[in-house]
């Protein structure tokens, strides 16, 4: 952890950070359902176990093997919604599913507000960050419109800024996209604290002068009180 000067602003990553995707087996089910297909409970597991192994769940695990035909895309998929969503889908054409239209209904399921579930602490968090008059934003690699889902949880209401990667071109660790969150904040990089699980792309924050807390990526029900050390380290 690298921290600075006071802190009057915080960037928060989403996912692995705020919030987590629901589980390859619980998003599987999801489509099903939608999409009005059956299938039987082994090959329900089955499939989920293979879709993760694939990295076919945007926010999920990272792909075991990345297919060579995706390869490039996976390197960019954050920059365009177009990008992010033919490399998921491509992952997930890996696994045979009983409808060609499951490929479609799956991603469009993770962008859901049913997929995600915030961290135990994160609202209670950016509440008192928010009473304690700190800019907050969100500032994500990311390939689609989070801020339904922040708004359906009840988070957008202390959010000042969203940041994100598809819209501005650029992904993390670039710093340009770490200045761009300090614009929007209004807030020179010193003063300001990201927060996120990938040490490589949020600790790229560090680069333009921002302090960094890493949080671990684990599931809600083992991370309760993850996000509270950032209250000992903003004024």
């Amino acid at each position: 952890m690298v921290v600075m000067t006071t802190i009057k602003g915080v960037l928060f990553d989403f996912s692995g950070t705020l919030l987590r995707i629901e589980s390859a087996e619980s998003w599987l089910r999801a489509a099903l359902t939608a999409s009005g297909t059956d299938m039987d409970e082994a090959e329900i597991a089955r499939r989920a176990a293979e879709l993760e192994r694939a990295g076919a769940l945007p926010g999920g695990a990272s792909p075991v093997e990345i297919p060579d035909d995706l390869a490039g895309l996976w390197e960019i998929r954050d920059r365009d919604a177009r990008h992010h969503r033919a490399v998921y889908t491509g992952l997930a054409r890996q696994v045979p599913l009983p409808r060609p239209e499951l490929y479609d209904a799956l991603y469009d399921r993770h962008m859901t507000a049913d997929a995600w579930h915030p961290y135990p602490d994160a609202a209670g968090v950016l509440a008192e960050l928010h009473r304690r008059g700190t800019r907050i934003g969100v500032l994500s690699n990311i390939g689609w419109d989070l801020r339904p889902v922040l708004r359906a949880h009840g988070l957008d209401r202390y959010v000042d800024c969203c940041v994100l990667s598809y819209e501005q071109g650029i992904q993390k660790p670039d710093p340009r996209l770490f200045a761009v969150a300090c614009r929007e904040l209004g807030l020179d990089p010193s003063a300001v604290l990201m927060v996120g699980d990938d040490r490589t792309a949020d600790g790229g924050a560090t680069a333009l002068g921002c302090a960094f807390m890493p949080v671990d990526h684990l599931p809600v029900d083992q991370r309760p009180d993850g996000l509270r050390p950032v209250l000992d380290l903003v004024d």
